[in-house]
């Protein structure tokens, strides 16, 4: 891929990291990349992943603005309340950068359209606030043998990891979370979220995107990244496959290098 004078500008700081370079960025701007929700999480995801220069971004997402957003989606604007989020994400995404197609799907995704909206992504980003919507888009991922970076935040921590179920080494999103089910508390109004942390999140969202993407450094497959925004502390915890999960766990592992016994289910962060 050759790269126009104002793209060689505009994405000069990665061109010149050894690590990613021309090759690299090329790959970016190849990359097809689905984002569910446009919220807190999706907000810095979407804004960093459009700046990187991914060459064609979807956003699902089917709510609109509304001013108790703005603490923390710091894609929107007061002007924005509202609007719907998906349009309007995309314009000012447009707005960053030109050189982006953004693809707004103002729709619920659900387990009856998920195969359709996820289709012939390369990698899919899930910032969505419920696990109805997150265990939807983990099976189609898994069907699809896309790649999927999931990011959640509590009130005061968070989580993220990537999930290559179709592996027959790693693990998929329900070995994780199992049959989670969304309480009555588990919404930012009855809980509570610290706006700056879902940046935190959704930036390690785009920047292991982008990892898979161009092909650097170690991504948190089978791993699980924890931070905890009261203590500042960051860690990463294992993750195993698990030989009985009703989604993958057909997929023989038994030979697989590195494969472990599985832990009982982990404690998945309610989805804010």
């Amino acid at each position: 891929m050759s790269f126009s004078d104002a793209e060689l500008d505009r994405y000069a700081r990665h061109l010149v990291l050894p690590e990613i370079g021309g090759r690299g960025q090329a790959a970016i701007q190849a990359a097809r990349v689905a984002v569910i929700g446009a919220g807190g999480l999706g907000a810095p995801c979407l804004l960093y992943l459009a700046a990187a220069g991914i060459g064609q971004l979807t956003i699902i997402d089917d709510d609109s603005v509304s001013l108790s957003n703005l603490q923390r989606q710091i894609l929107f604007a007061t002007a924005d309340a509202g609007a719907p989020k998906a349009a309007t994400a995309a314009a000012h995404l447009a707005a960053l950068n030109p050189h982006v197609t953004v693809t707004p799907r103002a729709v619920r995704l659900e387990a009856a359209n998920a195969a359709e909206l996820l289709a012939g992504h390369d990698v899919i980003a899930d910032g969505s606030d419920s696990f109805a919507t997150r265990l939807a888009v983990a099976d189609a991922a898994l069907a699809l043998r896309i790649p999927l970076v999931s990011g959640a935040v509590g009130r005061f921590d968070g989580q993220l990891a990537t999930f290559i179920g179709h592996d027959p080494a790693l693990p998929c999103y329900r070995c994780f979370v199992g049959a989670a089910a969304d309480g009555p508390a588990d919404s930012c109004a009855a809980a509570g979220i610290l706006g700056a942390l879902t940046g935190v999140i959704g930036s390690l969202m785009a920047l292991e995107v982008l990892r898979l993407v161009a092909g650097f450094g170690e991504p948190l497959a089978g791993r699980l990244l924890l931070y905890d925004a009261l203590s500042a502390r960051m860690r990463t915890v294992r993750l195993a496959k698990d030989p009985a999960c009703p989604a993958c766990g057909a997929i023989d592992a038994t030979n697989a290098p590195g494969a472990a016994v599985p832990p009982p289910h982990s404690s998945p962060i309610n989805p804010l």
